[in-house]
C-alpha cells in the first residue's frame, strides 16, 4: 500500500500530464486550417532553439502529391498537428528535423531595454554599449568653378530617423556617427505630384527657398516620386523571413517586436503569394516551408523563442537558397532579415557579408533589412548590407513604426519599379558660385559613374519619394570660400554662352526592374526661381526644418546659431501624427543638453 505522500505525488504527476500544455511566447490563439497537412516546423520545450539545416528543393509541379511518412515524430505548437497523424504534402516536400540535440546550458536573458520596460541599458559610448555606426564628416563646400558636378545615388532608407527617434524617446541624444540628414527627410512624404504615366517611373519636382539660417544663400530642392501601386496591382511575391533568435534578441524591444511586425506584414498577403521563415541562433534552419496561409505563418512565428549564439551569415546564405528554390519569374522576390545585427559565430565580419550579398544580388532577389533593439545593435551592418542587396533599411522601435514601414508602406517596401537610379546636377558659374550637398555623404559618386551602367545605385520602389536639399551661393554672393591667389585659379567672371537663364542642369539615369539600358531624364532648372525666392512656407518650410534638425544633431558648422526653437518654428504646427511627432523630437533635443 503506497503511502500518503506518494499517493500525492502521482496525483500531482497526474494533474501535470493531463494540464494543456503552457504557451511559449505566443500571446494569441492561432486556428490552424482544417486539413493534417502543416508546412510548420518548430520543435519547443528546448531551452534553445538549435535548429539544423534542412533540404531547400524546387516547388515541385501543381497537382503532385506526396505523403511523409517520417512525419510521426515532428512536433509543431498548438493544435497544428498531433503525434501519429501523418500529413500530405499538397504543394512541397515536408521534412522532419533531426531529433533535437543534448540540451545546452541555460542561456541567460540580456538585460531588457529601456525603451521597452523602463530598465537599464548602458548609455551609447560605455564599454558595455557596443552598437555600431559608420558616420560620415558633413560634407564640405564645393566651388562651382572647381568641381561644377555633383553626383549621388539615390536614398529611399528611413532607418536613421527612427532610431535618433528612439535615442531622443529614451531621454538621451543620438551619436552624430547615427544621423544621416537624407534618411531623416525621406522618412516624410510631401506634395510631390504623381507620375502622369508609367512610361517613366518617377515625376521630378525642383523650386529654390531663402535659407533660414544664413541670408546669402539659397535652398534647391530636388524631389521624386514613384507611381504608386495597390496590393491588388502588384506581382505576387515569394517573400523569406529570416529571424535572428539568438540570445541577445531576448529582451521585449526585440524578438517580441520583430514577431508583432512580421505579423503585420503577413496580414497583407494576397492568396497567390508565398512565405517561408528561416531562422538563426547558433546554425540556422527553416521553420516555416513556403505558404499562402496566414494561420501558418503567424503560427511559426508565435513558436520562436530566443538563446544561443548569432550564425548570421548561415542564415543569410540559407534564406537566399530558400528564395531561389522557391523563385517567382516576374514577381517579387524578397527577403525581410529581422536582426539587431550582432552577428558573432561563422561569418561576422562586416565586409564579407557585404561581399556575400552583392554575390546574390544579381539572381533578383532583394534583401530588406529591419533593425531591433538597443545596446548591441550594429547599424553599420544593417544600412551597409540593405544597400548592396538591392533594397531599404528600416529601424523597428515600435509596433507603430512596423504598422507604417510593413503595412501603409509595404508597396513601396516590395514593388520595385526603378533600379540604380543615380542624380546629377550641373551648376551654372554664370549663376552659382558655390554649393553643398546636405547628407548623402555615403552616397557620393564619381561624376564618371553617372554615364557608367556597371555602377550600382538605390533602387525606388513603388511610392517612393526621394528628396535632396542643395544649399548655393549665388554668383554674385560672397561665399563660404576664400578669394584664391593666383589669377588662372580664380573664379572666371564671365557669362556662359550656354544656358545663360539656368541655374543649373539636372539629370536622373535610370534601369527599369526588368533590366537592359539605363535611360535619361533631363530639365533645366530656371535662375529666375533663385531671384524670385521666399523664405520657405508650407511643405517646403517642413522639409527644411528636417535637414536642420539632421545637420544640427551632426555638428554642422554651417548652420550658424540657428538653434533647435528655431527648427521647431518652422516646421511650424504641421497635420498628421509624424510630423507632429516631429516638432515634439525637436523640443526633447533643445531642452536636454543637446548643442544648441
Amino acid at each position: 500500500m503506497q503511502s500518503k505522500p506518494a499517493l500525492l505525488m502521482g496525483l500531482s504527476a497526474l494533474l501535470l500530464t493531463s494540464a494543456a500544455p503552457v504557451p511559449l511566447v505566443a500571446q494569441r490563439t492561432v486556428v490552424p486550417p482544417r486539413d493534417d497537412y502543416s508546412p510548420v516546423r518548430c520543435r519547443v520545450g528546448q531551452p534553445e532553439y538549435n535548429y539544423a539545416p534542412m533540404p531547400v528543393v524546387p516547388q515541385p509541379r501543381r497537382g503532385s502529391t506526396k505523403v511523409d511518412k517520417s512525419a510521426d515524430s515532428i512536433v509543431v505548437t498548438g493544435s497544428l498537428a498531433k503525434r501519429g497523424e501523418r500529413r500530405r504534402a499538397e504543394a512541397i516536400p515536408s521534412y522532419a528535423p533531426p531529433s533535437p540535440p543534448a540540451p545546452p546550458p541555460p542561456v541567460m536573458a540580456a538585460p531588457m531595454s529601456t525603451a521597452a520596460n523602463g530598465g537599464y541599458a548602458p548609455p551609447y559610448g560605455s564599454k558595455q554599449n557596443t552598437e555600431r555606426y559608420d558616420g560620415k564628416a558633413v560634407a564640405s563646400i564645393q566651388s562651382v568653378a572647381a568641381a561644377p558636378v555633383s553626383t549621388f545615388s539615390v536614398d529611399v532608407d528611413t532607418g536613421s530617423y527612427a532610431n535618433v527617434r528612439r535615442f531622443l524617446s529614451d531621454g538621451g541624444t543620438p551619436p552624430p556617427d547615427a544621423v544621416r540628414t537624407e534618411e531623416m527627410i525621406n522618412y516624410f512624404r510631401y506634395d510631390y505630384p504623381r507620375p502622369s504615366d508609367r512610361t517613366q517611373p518617377f515625376s521630378v519636382t525642383t523650386d529654390v527657398a531663402k535659407t533660414p539660417w544664413n541670408p546669402a544663400t539659397r535652398l534647391l530642392r530636388i524631389g521624386l516620386r514613384g507611381y504608386d501601386v495597390s496590393t491588388n496591382d502588384r506581382p505576387r511575391a515569394n517573400l523569406v523571413f529570416l529571424v535572428d533568435v539568438s540570445g541577445s534578441m531576448n529582451e521585449a524591444d526585440k524578438l517580441p517586436l520583430v514577431k508583432s511586425a512580421l505579423t503585420t506584414l503577413a496580414n497583407r498577403l494576397r492568396p497567390d503569394d508565398r512565405v517561408s521563415i528561416v531562422v538563426y541562433a547558433g546554425n540556422a534552419g527553416i521553420v516555416l516551408e513556403p505558404t499562402s496561409d496566414k494561420r501558418y505563418v503567424k503560427a511559426a512565428l508565435d513558436c520562436l523563442q530566443a538563446g544561443g549564439s548569432t550564425a548570421g551569415g548561415a542564415g543569410i546564405k540559407l534564406a537566399y537558397d530558400t528564395a531561389r528554390a522557391n523563385f517567382v519569374r516576374g514577381g517579387i522576390n524578397r527577403i525581410f532579415l529581422a536582426t539587431d545585427g550582432d552577428f558573432n559565430v561563422g561569418i561576422s565580419d562586416n565586409k564579407t557579408l557585404e561581399e556575400m550579398v552583392k554575390a546574390q544580388r544579381d539572381d533578383g532577389i532583394t534583401l530588406t533589412t529591419l533593425g531591433f533593439g538597443q545596446g548591441n545593435y550594429n547599424e553599420a551592418m544593417m544600412e551597409k548590407i540593405a544597400d548592396v542587396g538591392n533594397g531599404n533599411y528600416a529601424y523597428i522601435d515600435s509596433e507603430r513604426e512596423a504598422e507604417k514601414v510593413l503595412d501603409d508602406e509595404l508597396s513601396a517596401t516590395m514593388v520595385t519599379i526603378a533600379r540604380d537610379v543615380k542624380v546629377q546636377v550641373e551648376f551654372n558659374p554664370a549663376a552659382v558660385k558655390e554649393y553643398r550637398l546636405i547628407g548623402y555623404e555615403n552616397r557620393a559618386l564619381a561624376e564618371e559613374d553617372f554615364n557608367n551602367d556597371a555602377v550600382d545605385a538605390g533602387d525606388m520602389g513603388a511610392g517612393h519619394q526621394v528628396t535632396a536639399l542643395y544649399e548655393i551661393v549665388p554668383a554674385n554672393g560672397a561665399g563660404w570660400l576664400p578669394d584664391r591667389r593666383y589669377p588662372a585659379n580664380a573664379r572666371p567672371n564671365r557669362p556662359a554662352s550656354v544656358g545663360a537663364n539656368e541655374l543649373a542642369f539636372v539629370k536622373l539615369r535610370y534601369k527599369l526592374p526588368e533590366g537592359g539600358a539605363s535611360r535619361l531624364i533631363s530639365r533645366p532648372i530656371p535662375a529666375s526661381l533663385m531671384v524670385s525666392a521666399a523664405y520657405p512656407s508650407g511643405d517646403m518650410a517642413f522639409v527644411t526644418a528636417v535637414a536642420a534638425f539632421g545637420q544640427k544633431l551632426r555638428g554642422d558648422k554651417y548652420l550658424g546659431s540657428y538653434r533647435y526653437a528655431d527648427i521647431q518654428r518652422l516646421a511650424g504646427s504641421p497635420n498628421g501624427y509624424w510630423r507632429q511627432e516631429f516638432v515634439r523630437l525637436t523640443g526633447m533635443a533643445g531642452g536636454r543638453g543637446a548643442a544648441d
